[in-house]
């Protein structure tokens, strides 16, 4: 079970177990939830997020698949006999809070990879749990939206651009400079809660790009749409423009600049002047 088409299929079977299990907490959103600590990526874990976390675990159990994940929920655990052949990084739900308020942008992320790097991701998906739109992608065999092939927008003027910019930090003070040029010269500056959504929103040319400098969102929130983004044609890169080359672990961190097509990308790079990159 490590060839691309069959884990394709596992994962379009444990975004719709997730599903399954997670419609009878929908019902029971606003009521008291319970503290379940906090996940390895330090927020506050859910109900919701670890009824989808075993979803996930569930399916990749039925298929007899030996794999370590790599959960914002649960960190780092190994099942089967021969754990080290593959690697699954999930975040279970990618806009938790957006989901308890009632804000329909929230969705699942797994990637699928040979090594605990993003580099080696092979097969990933992203699903909009809302609107039931799930984009997948394999390497060297494209990108897709619910099976149809995607290409990111041609634009390359901010003046006509819709960007999507992540200003969720308390170091708002600080990255704020480095992006004042862009925001000035760009009409359409949006920001949705689920960043996994919001980069394969620029590989499917909804969106012309999407922005995130903070160095604070999680690799397992983006190993599965950076895979999307790419297969798609879109470039998406560090903030100086390097290639993003980062181990996948819930602490790891990082910091992006994903883009519609090489234009727009190289004017985003010349507005934003970072002091450093991500560790």
């Amino acid at each position: 079970m490590t060839k691309q088409a069959d884990w394709l299929q596992i994962l379009v079977e444990c975004q719709k177990n997730i599903k399954n299990q997670i419609s009878p907490l929908l019902k029971t959103l606003n009521q008291p939830q319970p503290n379940l600590g906090l996940g390895a990526g330090g927020d506050p874990i859910k109900q919701i997020d670890l009824a989808a976390e075993n979803a996930i675990i569930a399916t990749l159990k039925g298929y007899d698949v030996s794999f370590t994940l790599i959960s914002e929920e649960s960190g780092i655990k190994k099942y089967g006999e021969n754990p080290n052949v593959c690697f699954v990084t999930a975040d279970p739900i990618d806009g938790t809070t957006n989901l308890m308020r009632g804000i329909p942008f929230y969705a699942t992320s797994i990637a699928v990879s040979t090594q605990p790097t993003l580099r080696t991701v092979h097969t990933a998906l992203v699903t909009d749990l809302f609107h039931d739109i799930m984009y997948t992608a394999q390497r060297g065999k494209g990108a897709h939206r619910n099976d149809k092939a995607i290409t990111p927008s041609t634009n390359y003027t901010l003046e006509e651009a819709v960007i999507g910019v992540d200003l969720n930090t308390y170091k708002v003070s600080k990255i704020a400079p480095q992006l004042s040029g862009l925001i000035r010269r760009t009409k359409h500056i949006r920001h949705f809660g689920a960043n996994a959504l919001e980069i394969c929103y620029v590989a499917d040319g909804t969106t012309d790009a999407f922005i995130d400098i903070r160095g604070k969102l999680r690799a397992t929130d983006m190993s599965a749409a950076w895979l999307i983004a790419e297969e798609a044609g879109a470039k998406i890169t560090t903030p100086t423009g390097k290639p993003l080359s980062i181990k996948l672990d819930p602490k790891q961190k990082v910091a992006f600049i994903a883009a519609a097509n090489p234009k727009i990308h190289a004017t985003i790079l010349d507005l934003i002047k970072p002091e450093k990159e991500a560790k």
